[in-house]
């Protein structure tokens, strides 16, 4: 009966084993689905929507195939569509249907010619010569390589192949190309994985393995019990089995029972025992080969934690980038500036710099050009990126606020960066050092952003636009200034600073013998400068502004006998050209700075949190 038992549990065994084994090969369908996105018309960019991305649930992997290179980015379908919108380019999409469709959309006139710009004074422009502009514009725009555009969240390049994993949401697509000239890959599939979950898998591999196991029990108990009962039944107590005695045998082995079938007798388990042992490894590899979906999900499913959030407001825009994006156009920026800084070359640097900061940085390279000990100028922080205000626009232009710390110097930066439109690089406008006690107020997260603040908003304690020179006449007059209980007293080291070095740089003329109090005299003044102010909301209604400060050191001689010389002020003399004038010398230097500026109703006053300070010009009067 035993080897009955044995039998049947071998075959439930073998069979709940296969089944299992089945179900996760043969039974178990494809893990993949595929679409491909067959082009008619060749066209030099490829756009592949978010919806044609979100067919199917779970991560994407994009396939392109061409001779060459090979290039692919993801972003914003609404930014995406405006870098494309002065080319022609194939956009796949779903139909009504949800079916995979293809349209070849042409550049808009508008968005390659701006009239106002292209038509003759007289207003005859002709709708030929209109459609010429426009051919040619839109030439142009095709040759234009999408690598390394700002806009992109990403992107990827390979020869020949490419194969990206994404996991985008509807409102985002992908682009692909080759080098802008080139027609674009056509050979193109997207691919995702599907849940193929076989949850009895499991069980019946293991439950196989172990039946397999009872069985092999089994059938060793009824070999065992088999041979038992082949020996001779005899009443009394049982005597041991022995082995007949060799009389041939001479010598000091006669008379000595032999050890052999006990010898047989234990090799004949050793055997079993090790037959047992195949079982229980083929069980252990089955059950290591099941992942979590071979099994059956008993529990509850997880219930999320929930966590604050931050809602944005009804109506506001996307944020411009996110903190990745913003990172790695700060990284491009700082190593553009370092090889322009480097090399002394205001063309490179205006690829990345405009605004007060380009300014500066021009000045920079004119006095280090002739003073070869003139220091460099700070390099541009890039990482770590602690803080990313991004404006909430989806126009242009648009800016960004990012603060990044230098563990080594222990300092920290606050920058604006601005892209004036979706072909061009975000640039830096304004940078400064930040205060050691800077309390930054609080900020709207990066996946929000912050709405930009009007020039004349009247909803803050002062108008962005006002900031610049209500600040400069406060450095001028100090308490006299209107303005003067506007501003935070309390850690504005800048009004220390200024008023410091004009106190050394008066002390220093008065002292000189042909330019003292009695034959000339230095002035001092402030003034908003040239560049527009930049403003974002906090959380508390109130605004980063970051503004440009002019100070203007004027010396001129009182006597008419006099000059005023600056023969020991080697910048100076190096802007302006000449060492002594008799008309005098007048200096600029740059400062930009940034403010806290707190909304109307506040109680707060207006504070400091950071600026530089960089000479500009001197010339002579």
């Amino acid at each position: 009966m035993r080897f009955v038992w044995a039998v049947a549990a071998f075959v439930l065994a073998t069979v709940m084993i296969g089944a299992g084994i089945a179900q996760r090969t043969i039974f178990q369908g494809p893990r993949t689905e595929t679409t491909a996105i067959s082009v008619e018309e060749e066209t030099p960019y490829l756009l592949i929507d978010g919806a044609v991305l979100n067919q199917m649930p779970g991560t994407q992997t994009l396939r392109a195939q061409t001779e060459g290179d090979i290039y692919a980015s993801y972003g914003r379908t609404a930014d995406m569509e405006a870098w494309l919108s002065d080319t022609t380019y194939t956009h796949v999409t779903l139909d009504g249907d949800g079916e995979v469709e293809t349209v070849v959309v042409e550049p808009e006139i508008d968005a390659i010619a701006d009239p106002a710009t292209d038509a003759p004074a007289d207003g005859s422009a002709t709708d030929d010569a209109a459609a010429d502009a426009s051919t040619d514009d839109a030439t142009d725009a095709a040759g234009r390589s999408p690598v390394g555009s700002d806009l992109w969240l990403d992107e990827y390049q390979q020869k020949d192949l490419l194969i990206a994993p994404l996991q985008l949401p509807e409102e985002m697509s992908v682009l692909v190309a080759s080098d802008g000239t080139a027609p674009a890959p056509s050979r193109v599939t997207v691919t995702w994985p599907l849940q193929t979950s076989t949850p009895w898998a499991g069980p019946l591999i293991v439950g196989g393995g172990i039946l397999m196991a009872a069985g092999v029990f089994l059938y060793i108990l009824g070999i065992r019990h088999a041979r038992r009962k082949r020996g001779p039944r005899r009443k009394g107590l049982p005597l041991p089995v022995t082995e007949p005695i060799d009389i041939a045998i001479d010598g000091d082995d006669k008379g000595v029972i032999s050890n052999s079938a006990r010898t047989r007798r234990a090799v004949s388990s050793g055997r079993r025992a090790f037959a047992f042992l195949p079982v229980v490894a083929v069980s252990a590899l089955l059950f290591t080969g099941c992942s979590a979906d071979a099994w059956p999900q008993l529990g509850p499913s997880p219930t999320p934690t929930p966590t604050a959030t931050v809602i944005a407001p009804d109506g506001q825009q996307a944020p411009a980038v996110t903190k990745a994006q913003a990172e790695r156009i700060l990284t491009r920026i700082s190593a553009t500036v370092a090889d322009a800084d480097a090399a002394m070359d205001g063309d490179l640097a205006d690829t990345r710099l405009e605004g007060a900061a380009l300014a500066a940085r021009d000045t920079n390279y004119k006095l280090r050009s002739t003073l070869g000990d003139y220091p460099a100028p700070a390099p541009i922080l890039a990482k770590p990126l602690e803080i990313i205000l991004p404006q909430a626009y989806d126009a242009w232009p648009r800016s960004v606020i990012a603060i990044a710390d230098d563990e080594e110097s222990k300092t920290s930066s606050i920058m604006v960066l601005t892209q004036q439109d979706q072909w061009s690089e975000y640039k830096l406008s304004y940078v400064g050092s930040l205060e050691a006690s800077t309390a930054i107020p609080d900020l709207a997260p990066a996946y929000i952003g912050a709405a930009a603040v009007e020039p004349d908003s009247p909803f803050l304690v002062l108008p962005p636009d006002q900031v610049a020179a209500a600040y400069a006449d406060v450095i001028s007059k100090d308490a006299e200034s209107e303005y003067y209980d506007l501003f935070e007293a309390d850690g504005d080291q800048l009004r220390a600073s200024i008023a410091a070095d004009r106190q050394r740089r008066r002390d220093e003329f008065n002292q000189t013998a042909n330019s003292g109090a009695s034959t000339g005299t230095l002035e001092f003044s402030a003034v908003a400068g040239p560049q527009t102010p930049f403003a974002l909301q906090t959380v508390e209604s109130g605004a980063i502004v970051a503004v440009n400060i002019n100070e203007v050191d004027t010396a001129k001689p009182t006597n008419a006998d006099a000059v005023i010389k600056v023969e020991n002020n080697r910048t100076v003399k190096t802007l302006a050209g000449a060492d002594q004038s008799a008309t005098g010398f007048e200096t600029t230097f740059s400062d930009q700075v940034f403010f806290y500026v707190p909304n109307a109703g506040s109680n707060e006053k207006i504070r400091l949190l950071g600026y530089s300070s960089d000479i500009l010009d001197a010339k002579i009067l």
